[in-house]
C-alpha cells in the first residue's frame, strides 16, 4: 500500500499503555469474576465473621524515687520502655491476671488470655496502652483492666524485691563492722593506743554510711505507675464495617481480575491488537467491518443506510488507489482457517463496489470443495448474458462451464463464475482456462476478484498466487493467531505474491446466525436462480471441507445461455 511518512510510535509509552489497557479490557469476564469474588469475600468477612470488641487502658510507667519533688529528679530514671512493653506481655503478667479473673468467675488460661492482648507505646511517652479484644464488651473491659493491674502489681513486687535484696546486702556488710567496732571499744577500755581509736572511728563512719543507705532504701516511693485511662466497655464492634469491606473487596477483586487478564493476555496466541496484526502480517489494515444485523442478503451494497456497505466501499477505494493493485487489478480473497463465509461476503461486496465505480468486474469462485456463493447470492444471481469482455466458449467444465450475472440494486452488475465440484481440484485451479480468465484483468477497466478457500487449510490459494499476485486476508482478530499470520506472509511471499492488507470482520458466530436467518427467505424466491437448482442432495451442500471428493459422482451444472 502507499506508505505514510510519519514518526514511528512503537516507543510511544502512553500509546503502548493505552493499547495494553484496551487489550486487558478484552477479557471482561475475568475482570467481572475477580470483582465478584472480591465482593463476596468482603461480604463474607463482614457478615460471616463474629463481632469483636476492643477495650483500651493506658498505664503511665514510673521508677522508684526517694523524693519526687526534689530538683533534678525524673520519673523516667532507669526505665527502658521497650523492656517494659515485653514485660507487659509476659507469661508472669498473664498468670497474675488469670488469677484475678478467676476470682471474678472468668476461668481462662494465661496463654489464651494473652492472645487477645496488644500492648503499644505512644511515641515520646512513658505510657503503655493495653488493648484487649474479646467476644463481648464486658469481657474485653474486665480482661484489659486485669492485665493492666497485673502489670502494675508485678512491677511493684519486682521493685520491692530489689529493695529487700539491697537492704539485706547492706545488713550483711553491717554485721561484721559492728562486731569489729565492739572489739575495738573493749581494747580502748583496756588502755589501747591511739591507733585503735582511729580504726574505731573509721568503722563507725562505715557503719553510719551503711545505715544511711538502708534508711534511704526504706524511704523509696515504690509506686510502679498510674492507670491514667481505665478501660471501659466498648459500645460498638471494632474493625471495618460492611461498606468498607465491600469497597476493599471490590478493589482487591479488580486487582485480581487485572492480574488474571494479564496472565491470559500473556499466554493468548491470538492477535492482541491491530498493531500486532499489521506487524505479524507485514501488510496494512484495510478496514474493520462493523457489526450489523442481517438483512436477508449476502450483498450489503445496495441496501440504503448500511454502515457495512460504506466500509466495503472504503476498502474498494483504498484498493483502487493502491499502486500494487492498480497495476494488476487482480485480487485474491481468502481466510486464514475455518470456513470462507466472511471471505465470500467480502469478495461479493468488493465486486459490487468496483462495479459501482464503473469497472467491469469478474468474480471467480475458486472454492471447488464447498462451492456455495451462487446459492448464497440468491435471486440477485441469474442467467442473463454476461458482459462482452467476460464471454467465452466453454467445454462444460469449470471454469468455462457456466457464468452468472449478479445485479446490485442501484450499483450495476458484475459477472460471477460460480464454483463447482471437480474430481481434481489442483489440476482445475492450474488449468489454462483459469489463466485466460484471470488475464481478462489486463483489459482496461476490468477487475478480477478470486475467492479461494482458507490458505492454511488447503493449498488452493497458493496455487493461484502466481496468477493473482495481490492477496487480501479476511479474518476475525479474536480467532486468528500471530503464528498463522506470519506463516501466511511467508507462504504468499515464497509463492511470488504479496499481501495487500487485512480485512477484519466482527466474528463468525454473528455471520452464521445471519446466514441462518437469510436461508428461509431464499427458499421462498423464484425458481430461476441458482438457489432453485441446488437441491438438498446437491454436491457440496454439506459445507464440510473434509469431505472426500472421490466418494460421490457429481453432475456438473450446465452453462446458462
Amino acid at each position: 500500500m502507499t506508505p505514510h511518512h510519519r514518526a514511528p510510535d512503537d516507543q510511544d509509552e502512553p500509546a503502548l499503555l493505552r493499547d495494553q489497557f484496551r487489550q486487558l479490557l478484552r477479557y471482561r469476564s475475568l475482570l467481572a469474576c475477580g470483582v465478584v469474588v472480591g465482593l463476596l469475600g468482603g461480604g463474607y468477612l463482614a457478615l460471616g465473621g463474629e463481632d469483636a470488641y476492643t477495650a483500651t487502658g493506658e498505664v503511665l510507667v514510673r521508677s522508684a524515687i526517694s523524693d519526687p519533688f526534689a530538683a533534678g529528679s525524673t520519673a523516667d530514671k532507669g526505665i527502658n520502655i521497650g523492656s517494659e512493653r515485653q514485660t507487659a506481655v509476659s507469661d508472669t503478667v498473664g498468670t497474675l491476671a488469670a488469677g484475678t479473673l478467676l476470682k471474678a468467675g472468668d476461668d481462662v488460661t494465661a496463654r489464651k488470655l494473652l492472645t487477645g492482648l496488644q500492648v503499644t507505646n505512644p511515641p515520646n511517652t512513658l505510657a503503655l496502652r493495653f488493648s484487649y479484644t474479646a467476644a463481648t464488651p464486658e469481657q474485653a473491659r474486665a480482661r484489659a483492666e486485669a492485665l493492666a493491674g497485673a502489670y502494675l502489681a508485678h512491677r511493684k513486687a519486682r521493685t520491692e524485691e530489689s529493695i529487700r535484696n539491697m537492704s539485706d546486702g547492706y545488713r550483711a556488710q553491717l554485721g561484721p563492722l559492728e562486731e569489729k567496732r565492739d572489739l575495738l571499744e573493749d581494747q580502748i577500755g583496756a588502755g589501747a593506743e591511739g591507733d585503735v581509736s582511729s580504726a574505731r572511728a573509721n568503722i563507725i563512719v562505715s557503719i553510719s554510711e551503711l545505715s544511711r543507705k538502708i534508711s534511704e532504701l526504706k524511704a523509696l516511693d515504690t509506686t510502679p505507675g498510674y492507670l491514667n485511662k481505665k478501660p471501659v466497655a466498648p459500645t460498638s464492634p471494632t474493625g471495618p464495617g460492611l461498606p468498607l469491606l465491600l469497597g476493599l473487596g471490590g478493589v482487591v477483586g479488580l486487582a485480581l481480575g487485572l492480574l488474571l487478564s494479564w496472565v491470559r493476555l500473556v499466554f493468548d496466541p491470538a492477535v492482541r491488537s491491530t498493531r500486532e496484526l499489521v506487524h505479524s502480517l507485514g501488510a496494512p489494515l484495510l478496514g474493520t467491518l462493523p457489526r450489523e444485523r442481517a438483512a436477508g442478503s449476502l450483498l450489503a451494497i445496495g441496501r440504503g443506510g448500511s454502515r457495512l456497505a460504506e466500509e466495503y466501499r472504503a476498502v474498494a477505494f483504498r484498493l483502487a488507489y493502491d499502486p500494487s493493485f492498480a497495476e494488476s487489478r487482480r485480487l485474491l480473497v481468502t481466510a486464514p482457517r475455518g470456513d470462507s463465509t466472511a471471505a465470500a461476503a467480502a469478495a461479493a461486496n468488493l465486486a459490487a463496489a468496483f462495479a459501482e465505480m464503473g469497472r467491469d468486474v469478474l468474480l471467480v469462485e475458486a472454492d471447488l470443495r464447498t462451492p456455495s456463493l451462487a446459492r448464497d447470492l440468491g435471486s440477485a444471481a441469474h442467467g442473463m448474458r454476461p458482459p462482452r469482455w467476460a464471454a467465452g466458449e466453454g467445454d462444460g467444465n469449470w471454469p468455462t462451464g457456466g457464468r452468472t450475472n449478479v445485479d446490485v440494486p442501484g450499483s450495476g452488475a458484475f459477472a460471477l463464475i460460480p464454483g463447482a465440484t471437480v474430481d481434481n481440484v489442483p489440476r482445475a485451479l492450474t488449468s489454462p482456462p483459469v489463466g485466460r480468465i484471470v488475464a481478462e484483468a489486463d483489459r482496461p477497466g476490468n477487475v478480477v476478484i478470486v475467492l479461494a478457500p482458507p490458505v492454511l487449510s488447503y493449498a488452493d490459494a497458493v496455487a493461484l498466487v502466481d496468477r493473482v499476485e495481490g492477496v487480501m486476508i479476511v479474518c476475525d482478530p479474536r480467532e486468528v493467531h500471530r503464528s498463522d499470520l506470519e506463516r501466511i506472509r511467508e507462504i504468499i511471499g515464497a509463492s511470488g505474491g504479496s499481501v495487500l492488507g487485512a480485512l477484519l470482520h466482527p466474528g463468525r458466530g454473528r455471520l452464521r446466525r445471519a446466514r441462518r436467518r437469510a436461508k428461509p427467505a431464499r427458499r421462498r424466491g423464484d425458481g430461476g436462480g441458482p438457489a432453485a437448482t441446488a437441491g438438498p442432495d446437491a454436491p457440496g451442500s454439506t459445507g464440510d471441507p473434509t469431505e472426500t471428493l472421490g466418494l460421490r459422482t457429481f453432475t456438473l451444472p450446465a452453462a446458462r445461455r
